[in-house]
């Protein structure tokens, strides 16, 4: 099922459950512009080699991995919401390859300072989840995405994954759940329909292509190239706007 827009002419109320990611690709921000609530699942068990902490970007030599530094020794079992970054250097080399990468882009002087100022903000920050959220804040500002964001922690909740979700749901007076195709290996729909809660699955087939630097064209990247590369019209090569 595709779902190309935030459900507001309805009297129900659509939310969505995701772990926070470091500068998500676009379909993630698709899904926030597609709910009325966004819950931040930063109570989850952080993974390594995972979008927790990194994502990639286009640059003339390729696709390259910015990776924020996790303290993860003898912590196997930290939640994301406990996971501390290792120092601040990560913070100007990051910004550094994306200038490098995207410095040639139509919209990189109209968005650049902002990026290069939450850089220089996420170097006082000490938790990864906080990190993540700061650039969620920024990128949705930019996007004017007015979908209301919280934390997995303002909800109480146990059992498993299909038992979390019913309980948030319910507390958030959600009846629609809208989440990715991985979510069919681990969710029980029929629990969740017995329960009074629509299953939504989002659809991420048939993005546009836009002017991106350095062919082939890839849609797996952070939402930044998209931003330097279409500025204001960035919206017009999303699925919910």
């Amino acid at each position: 099922m595709g779902v190309t827009g935030r459900k507001l002419l309805y009297s129900v109320k659509r939310i969505a459950i995701l772990q926070s990611d470091y500068i998500p690709w676009k379909g993630y921000f698709d899904i926030i512009n597609s709910v009325d609530e966004f819950v931040i699942y930063d109570e989850a068990q952080y993974t390594k080699r995972d979008w927790r902490n990194r994502n990639l970007i286009k640059t003339r030599n390729g696709l390259i991995w910015l990776t924020i530094p996790v303290k993860t020794k003898s912590r196997f079992y930290q939640k994301i919401c406990d996971a501390e970054i290792i120092g601040n250097s990560w913070s100007d080399k990051h910004f550094d390859s994306i200038r490098h990468g995207y410095t040639n882009t139509k919209y990189f002087k109209e968005f650049a300072e902002i990026i290069m100022n939450a850089y220089h903000e996420s170097k006082s920050l000490k938790y990864l989840s906080d990190v993540n959220k700061l650039f969620l804040d920024i990128i949705l500002s930019i996007l004017n995405i007015k979908t209301k964001i919280s934390s997995s922690s303002e909800y109480i909740y146990s059992g498993n994954s299909t038992d979390k979700i019913i309980s948030i749901c319910r507390q958030a007076g959600a009846s629609e759940y809208l989440t990715g195709q991985a979510a069919k290996s681990y969710l029980d729909e029929g629990r969740l329909r017995k329960s009074g809660i629509s299953l939504l699955w989002m659809d991420y087939s048939g993005y546009p292509e836009y002017e991106q630097l350095y062919p082939p064209f890839e849609h797996r990247v952070s939402i930044l190239d998209l931003i330097f590369n279409m500025g204001t019209e960035a919206r017009n090569y999303m699925k919910s706007f």
